[in-house]
């Protein structure tokens, strides 16, 4: 009765810690402490992965890592005590890929832009997660796209992965050509790739953070040198005043804006769901999923003013529920793990492209799976959903693989009679994609 009296009183009180009193003893501070830590060892590999990212943006790379760093802790912490579940919030792969590759490189932007969209998207984020229109959403867009889009960014961060590394240049006469196996830089991304899938398929604790220092090790002795000037003499905090709230919309153009607000929500909100509902399932905390989805879209918003591509539920968070991770407490530790991190920057810029890229291209392999969800008996499902794979890719643009997707498979099932098969949403969705090309042209 006094355990209920106490738990009743916590629920009165608006739940200020991320789990109920009753279960704060000795076991349960040790199990989610190493869990927590588990976690961020498997995900801090992204604090590199992320600013060098960040860095072919224009952004600072010295300003990228400090980004990177406040914004996961800041998500950590709004996951454990509004969220209540052991995810782990940090800069999603393929989500920078398109920040920087599509919105600022692609499409024109500034990062000073790219900043006040993924802002706004973060509000369109919230918007959703407070309404229905989150599983609305979900359900109008077919299966097979939505992991098509998976494999689509998977794809396109292999290929920004072996450029980064220097295995593959661009060509005049083929597109792409092949470097030189001589050049110590190829070999040292080669070799470190190879390093990094042993590790993970031998299920080394850490794998992605140790292949790193691999890498890193092996560039040293083979004289490659690290893509940052700085180290520990030259590293300085001052080039973050420079980028923390620093997002602006002055010179882009309303459609521009809308365009690439609407499409980094989109695969936001496809990245989240899917990954945040598998998780809740593995950690038995299912209930948690509409908090869960509104503390990730909140750290969207600060995303922005942090100077860092958009946050989201990392996969890397099933590291912490394996080893025993079921309440808010797992990210809270791992958020003071990010911030614990910060003393180690000066260290971390000295590690080079040729150690990064191998890890750039090993997540795009584990985004592979999903393309068994894909049937391609029906071509007017299996045809949209290989433009996607194939688009974001070879046309370096995951906004426009996507639109092309979603355009075909509407544009394929009224040509064949089956149009009532498809959601009058969806319909709405890749008219807006038609305007997006319609835009571009004019």
């Amino acid at each position: 009765m006094v355990h209920q009296e106490k738990q009743t009183s916590s629920q009165a009180n608006g739940h200020r810690s991320p789990d109920p009193a009753p279960r704060l003893g000795p076991s349960f501070w040790r199990r989610e402490a190493l869990a927590g830590t588990v976690s961020f060892f498997a995900i801090v590999y992204i604090i590199i992965v992320n600013s060098s990212i960040l860095a072919d943006a224009g952004i600072p790379q010295e300003a990228g890592i400090i980004a990177t760093i406040l914004a996961s802790a800041a998500g950590c912490f709004i996951m454990a005590f509004w969220g209540k579940a052991p995810l782990i919030i940090a800069p999603g792969m393929g989500i920078n890929a398109m920040f920087t590759y599509t919105l600022v490189q692609g499409m024109g932007l500034t990062w000073q832009q790219a900043l006040a969209v993924s802002m706004m998207s973060g509000i369109c984020f919230l918007a959703i997660s407070l309404t229905s229109l989150v599983e609305k959403l979900r359900e109008a867009i077919p299966s097979s796209l939505q992991e098509a889009i998976s494999v689509g960014i998977g794809l396109m961060l292999v290929l920004i992965g072996l450029h980064k590394g220097g295995v593959i240049l661009p060509d005049p006469a083929s597109v792409i050509a092949v470097q030189s196996f001589a050049d110590p830089g190829v070999i040292v991304t080669l070799v470190t790739l190879a390093l990094t899938c042993i590790l993970y398929m031998r299920k080394v604790p850490g794998n992605l953070l140790l292949s790193i220092f691999g890498g890193t090790l092996l560039a040293f002795l083979f004289g490659v040198k690290p893509s940052a000037t700085t180290g520990f003499d030259g590293f300085s905090w001052s080039s973050y005043g420079e980028v923390f709230g620093q997002l602006s919309v002055k010179g882009l153009p309303v459609s521009t804006l809308i365009v690439s607000v609407f499409s980094l929500t989109l695969v936001i909100v496809f990245e989240n769901v899917g990954l945040i509902n598998a998780q809740l399932n593995m950690s038995g905390k299912q209930e948690r999923f509409k908090r869960a989805m509104q503390a990730t879209s909140f750290s969207v918003f600060l995303s922005g003013f942090f100077g860092t591509s958009p946050t989201v539920s990392t996969v890397e968070a099933a590291a912490g529920i394996s080893a025993g991770g079921k309440t808010g407490w797992t990210s809270a530790f791992t958020g003071i793990l990010f911030l614990c991190s910060l003393v180690a920057m000066p260290v971390i810029t000295l590690v080079p492209d040729q150690a990064v890229a191998p890890i750039l291209i090993f997540i795009g392999g584990l985004m592979m799976p999903s393309i068994r969800s894909i049937s391609f008996e029906s071509m007017e499902k299996g045809l949209p959903a290989f433009f996607i794979i194939a688009f974001i890719p070879l046309m370096h643009s995951i906004v426009d693989g996507i639109a092309i997707g979603f355009i075909s498979y509407a544009l394929f099932h009224i040509a064949v009679g089956k149009w009532r098969e498809v959601k009058p949403l969806f319909y709405l969705i890749s008219l807006l994609f038609v305007l997006h090309f319609v835009l571009q042209a004019i």
